[in-house]
């Protein structure tokens, strides 16, 4: 591949979409073109990366404090910032590809549209992280399908997998929204296929963008 900047990649969607399992998947075409990845995820970025984003991970998605919205919003953007400046900036810049299991829509789009924090302030803390996806791939499933991968999963659900059938229908319109105001980059993807279809789906969207 031509050297350069690298490209960024997000991939999108409800609890129990398929997010970690089809970026995985990814990896296997992109290296197979000798493309030098960054996989990492959020909030917090990849695992031991990034002590401090993972600190705020932590008190995000473990505890049962029950965080204003204004300030679950901070608390996911000090945390981005920290990834954004720490971790993808410099990978983007050394021409890798970055791949990551949410970024700055999944803030619009649950603390936005299901938490009902200001989205226009949001939006104002999106800019100032001074980095968008190339490409954002957003997987949309079904409340009930979210609801039925949640019950098989048998591990302990975190604050947000806790929060019921009325906010997964706001976060999925919220994503479908996100993602027809932003056609040039975000495409949607059914995550309701077989998981070998869902990836086909996805490099195909990947390849189209890229040129691959």
């Amino acid at each position: 591949m031509a050297s350069g900047r690298g490209r960024f990649i997000t991939l999108e969607g409800g609890e129990g979409a398929g997010k970690s399992t089809q970026i995985a998947l990814l990896e296997t075409p992109l290296r197979a073109l000798d493309i030098n990845l960054y996989r990492t995820r959020e909030p917090g970025g990849a695992p031991g990366t990034s002590r401090g984003s993972e600190m705020l991970r932590n008190l995000l998605l473990e505890g049962d404090y029950q965080w204003v919205p204004k300030a679950e919003v901070l608390l996911h953007f000090a945390a981005r910032a920290q990834h954004v400046e720490g971790n993808i900036k410099p990978a983007l810049a050394e021409g890798r590809w970055v791949i990551c299991d949410r970024f700055a829509d999944s803030t619009m789009v649950y603390q936005g549209w299901g938490q009902g924090a200001d989205r226009g302030m949001i939006a104002e803390l999106t800019d100032m992280m001074g980095l968008q996806p190339d490409l954002t791939i957003v997987l949309d499933v079904s409340v009930e399908t979210t609801q039925a991968r949640l019950a098989s999963r048998g591990s302990v659900a975190d604050r947000y997998e806790r929060l019921g059938p009325a906010f997964f229908a706001r976060i999925r319109e919220g994503f479908l929204a996100v993602a027809k105001e932003n056609p040039e980059r975000c495409v949607v993807i059914s995550g309701e296929k077989t998981q070998a279809e869902v990836a086909a789906d996805i490099w195909n969207a990947v390849r189209t963008k890229f040129g691959l």
